[in-house]
């Protein structure tokens, strides 16, 4: 089975920064499609942004020029920096992950933008 496990998220004050990091309980190294999404409290699931194990990188048009996703093949880990933080960014994130036609999801870290 394979293990999503997500960390950073954080309170944080509204033009600010945080790291999320997702570590994959297998390698990563080739075949796949990662990513994060986010859902805030009353709204749908949405997608944030995502990288191909070919490092083809996506994002959501309300975070780009403030998120940049990247990887590290080594620790098997994703991560998304995340800058310039406002408060319509407040929302569990969930990290994805997607390979041989399977989809994992971790438990999702908590982000608030709050001063």
């Amino acid at each position: 089975q394979v293990q999503l496990v997500e960390s950073g998220g954080d309170l944080v004050q509204p033009g600010g920064s945080l790291r999320l990091s997702c570590a994959v309980s297998r390698s990563i190294l080739n075949g796949y499609t990662m990513g994060w999404y986010r859902q805030a409290p009353g709204k749908q699931r949405e997608l944030v942004a995502l990288i191909t194990s070919g490092g083809i990188t996506d994002y959501a048009d309300h975070v780009k020029g403030r998120f940049t996703i990247s990887r590290d093949n080594a620790k098997n880990t994703v991560y998304l920096r995340m800058n310039s933080l406002n408060p319509e960014d407040t929302a569990v994130y969930y990290c994805y992950y997607a390979t041989g036609g399977s989809n994992y999801w971790g438990q999702g870290t908590q982000v608030t933008v709050s001063s």
